[in-house]
């Protein structure tokens, strides 16, 4: 299974992202390989308008099965990821990746549906 993190870092110490469109890192933990792959998405900074459009399209682009992050996709990045149809589970901010990854584990965070 592969789990991608929004984060503001590139390793289990950093913290999660809020903002899903803006996230500076998209973490991916694969967790047949136990490995985690870090993917620079800084470059959605400098974008006026799309940034959750853009990331969306790296994460399809990444096919995790699921996406832990904080405030969770605007409205245009979640129609991108409804053909990806990954579960999505938000309020991880402040958490760091490990911490997030141990709450989804434990089952402690909400999942947000996508319609």
């Amino acid at each position: 299974m592969k789990i991608l993190f929004t984060s503001t870092g590139s390793e289990w110490s950093s913290k999660i992202d809020p903002r899903f469109g803006r996230a500076e890192y998209l973490l991916i933990y694969d967790t047949e390989k136990d490995e985690l792959i870090s993917t620079d998405n800084r470059s959605v900074n400098g974008k006026a308008h799309g940034a959750g459009t853009a990331t969306a399209q790296k994460v399809f682009d990444l096919s995790p099965d699921v996406i832990i992050t904080g405030n969770g996709p605007g409205e245009n990045a979640a129609r991108v990821l409804q053909h990806l149809n990954p579960k999505i589970f938000i309020d991880a901010q402040g958490l760091s990746v490990k911490d997030a990854y141990e709450k989804y584990s434990a089952g402690d965070l909400s999942q947000l549906p996508l319609s």
